[in-house]
């Protein structure tokens, strides 16, 4: 049954069809929506009766009128006696077919889009949907019927068929709307569908048991805002029941069908109603979510207030405690100053005293001989003057001699001159108290730092150098992170060394050829702070040529860094490890090497015949190097430079003049690669994952090289490897191709 009365629903109005019309295409339409069809065709200019053609709303067939109009169309007689026997069944009671319809859910006054309309859209056909508006007849006649001949049906249909969304308790401010007399009774009704509240007379007299209201929806009584739908803006009168996606705005079926939106992605209400109510359902818990987190945050901040009022008074506390000592002390220190003035001052007033009562005598002894001489003096009798003056001459003479002595000496020291009181440091210092800060950063000095194969050399500075206690040293192994804070917080990795006095440090044991990251903190009591990260690597693995692995043909120098080609046969102990066999010509370096970057360097001098690389300790020692999958070298013959591995070759372009070859290991980041040192140009590199420790070997046909170990990366091989790296970046999308190893060359004998 709902599946017939989709088939009998209008896809304008979505109402069951009244007064259908046949249309030329077989499908079938209300004869007053073809009217609102045509109306909205029409200007103002434009008479009704001008419009010669429209299109079919289901499935876009241009109908052709003739002079009568849509009289001329023909009335589908067979669907309006469908319709009127499908009505009649509809009332056997609250389970039949259109109440089991409204039954399910649906947004409530709001006509859900039917079948025919969305086939319409996405541009199918068909007719599906539900009744959820009066045609403009419908809602025109409402009120003029007779009495309702039976109102327990309705009561009974109405309880089945309302939704969640219209159930409300009753109100008794709920008034009839239709009602002459003041004041109006109460509503026990309202009708959706007329969107009126009705009271029971009312109702009985406009909503009689017979078509079109036993189609009305009856509801509890709610209030009239809640019940009236909104109605579209550009066609008067028409409810909005579709979503156009494109405007993003409700818009009617007219807007769809003869509007500005008819070639508009459209959604029905209920699927935008979902979609938006499930964004919005999203949104509000993530500002539910993130309310609650600002609610802890402020919980948070609010604990923080609190902690920092009770740091304050802690430390004003502390601070007038350390201020007290501080005055305690300075009274303590002025009180002992004080006696120690007072002590000196008795002691120079008594060692004064004794010096004025010496000179008191000295002065009485010489004022006594002094009037004794004067006395003499006055003698005029030659005799007597020689008998009394000499004795009194002879004391004067010995007075006079002897005044150096009976003098005492003045000691100036004794007026306190030297007995100075000197403040000014104690009171610079005074004036600068203040809370103790953490130390400022330090500073890596990076032309500073030193490093060798298994020693790097750390040299920084810091501004406040008084203020910090002591240094904190921490480095780990570079892997190429650039974000330091994730770095740094992965705090296994990292090696400390705490309580550092001075202001560098040699760090031992460190990996070969490998690349570091150090932080430096300095601290003190107040906190510590660390410095920005350097990079730091340690120089290469320095190696010399093994003798026990040259060719009996090669001649090794006594430091062991040059191999020269000598055809006279030597005796020498064959080894495993030696190279042998005709043509293999070779050396191996004396050290193996399985982690880290390493680069080393060969001087070619007039060679013109040679290959330099790196193999694993199994790779064969009777055939050239690069002939087999376990070793991997850059080799000249001639005129020719190539690249050789597992048998395969590859030309390569180099300077004929090519005298410096640099060689980089990167044994951790699976790279091999050849440079041209004097002129800083990158030859070729292999990439490798490389499964065991590999050798450095070298290989000549005629002359002479000379290695050179142990040397730092240069600078231009960063360069080189950047432009390398974006090489890459931007072949990455391109197709493999063949690869560029050449298989039968002819090679040098």
């Amino acid at each position: 049954m709902e599946t017939l009365e989709s088939e009998l629903t209008c896809p304008i109005c979505l109402e069951l069809f009244e007064d259908p019309l046949l249309l030329p295409c077989a499908h079938s339409l209300c004869f007053n929506c073809a009217h609102r069809i045509l109306v909205s065709h029409c200007s103002t200019s434009k008479p009704l009766e001008s419009i010669s053609a429209f299109q079919c709303p289901t499935c876009r067939y241009v109908i052709t009128l003739n002079h009568r109009g849509l009289e001329g169309l023909k009335r589908n007689v067979t669907l309006q006696n469908i319709i009127d026997r499908f009505q009649k069944a509809s009332l056997s009671g609250p389970n039949s077919p259109t109440e089991s319809r409204r039954l399910q859910p649906q947004r409530p006054y709001t006509a859900a889009i039917s079948g025919t309309i969305a086939g319409t859209i996405g541009g199918g056909g068909g007719t599906s949907g539900s009744s959820a508006r009066g045609s403009p007849a419908t809602s025109s006649h409402s009120h003029s019927h007779a009495n309702h001949a039976n109102h327990a049906n309705h009561t009974n249909h109405t309880n089945a068929n309302h939704s969640p969304a219209l159930v409300s308790k009753m109100d008794p401010r709920i008034t009839c709307q239709f009602c002459e007399q003041d004041p109006p009774r109460e509503a026990v009704k309202t009708c959706v569908t007329c969107e009126v509240s009705y009271c029971d007379r009312c109702l009985r007299a406009t909503h009689p048991n017979k078509k079109p209201f036993t189609s009305h929806r009856l509801v509890e009584p709610v209030p009239d805002t809640h019940i009236r739908g909104l109605t579209c803006l550009e066609h008067e009168n028409e409810k909005v029941n579709m979503y156009c996606l494109v405007d993003d705005q409700l818009i009617c079926a007219l807007c769809k069908l003869v509007g500005r939106h008819r070639d508009h992605q459209v959604s029905s209400l209920t699927e935008r109603f979902d979609k938006l109510k499930q964004t919005l359902e999203n949104n509000l818990t993530n500002l539910v979510k993130r309310n609650s987190e600002l609610e802890n945050q402020m919980a948070k901040l609010i604990q923080i207030c609190q902690q920092v009022e009770v740091n304050t008074a802690m430390h004003e506390a502390k601070l007038v405690e350390e201020c007290d000592e501080l005055v305690e002390i300075i009274r303590q220190r002025k009180q002992v100053i004080a006696v120690k003035i007072k002590e000196s001052k008795v002691m120079k007033l008594r060692k004064l005293a004794q010096q004025i009562a010496n000179c008191r005598q000295c002065l009485e002894r010489s004022s006594a001989l002094i009037t004794q001489a004067e006395q003499s003096l006055k003698e005029n009798d030659h005799a007597r003057f020689l008998q009394t003056a000499r004795n009194v001459a002879e004391r004067v003479a010995m007075a006079t001699a002897s005044s150096q002595v009976l003098i005492p000496d003045v000691n100036l020291n004794e007026a306190f001159d030297n007995f100075a009181l000197d403040f000014s440091r104690e009171k610079k210092i005074l004036e600068a108290l203040d809370y103790l800060t953490a130390p400022t950063p330090p500073s890596i000095r990076d032309e500073l730092c030193t490093a060798s194969h298994d020693t790097i050399t750390v040299h920084w500075t810091s501004e406040d150098e008084f203020s910090v206690t002591s240094y904190e040293l921490q480095y780990t192994i570079y892997t190429g992170q650039t974000n330091f804070i994730s770095l740094y917080n992965s705090a296994d990795s990292w090696m400390i060394v705490p309580n550092i006095k001075q202001n560098h440090y040699t760090v031992h044991g460190l990996q070969s050829g490998t690349r570091y990251i150090f932080f430096v903190k300095a601290i003190n009591q107040a906190g510590s702070r660390n410095s920005e990260p350097a990079r730091l690597k340690t120089n290469s693995q320095p190696f010399k040529l093994d003798p026990k692995t040259a060719h009996k043909k090669l001649r090794l120098s006594n430091d062991c860094l040059t191999m020269e080609k000598d055809e006279s046969s030597l005796k020498k102990s064959h080894t495993p490890e030696r190279f042998s066999g005709t043509g293999s010509y070779g050396a191996a370096g004396n050290v193996f090497i399985d982690s880290g970057g390493h680069y080393w360097e060969v001087l070619l001098g007039a060679s013109t015949w040679y290959a330099i690389g790196v193999a694993y300790k199994s790779a064969p020692k009777n055939e050239w190097s690069g002939k087999n999958s376990s070793s991997w070298v850059f080799s000249r013959c001639n005129n020719n430079f190539m690249v050789r591995h597992d048998g395969k070759e590859m030309l390569v372009e180099a300077s004929l003049q090519l005298r410096r070859l640099g060689v980089l290991l990167d044994y951790d980041n699976n790279s091999l690669t050849f440079y041209d040192a004097m002129n800083s140009q990158h030859i070729h590199t292999f990439e490798v994952s490389f499964l065991l420790p590999v050798v450095p070997t070298f290989m000549i046909w005629n002359k002479s090289v000379m290695i050179l170990s142990g040397l730092p990366v240069p600078d231009f091989v960063d360069g080189v490897a950047s432009d390398l790296q974006e090489q890459q970046q931007q072949q990455m999308g391109l197709c493999r191709q063949e690869s560029p190893y050449l298989t039968g060359m002819k090679t040098c004998h």
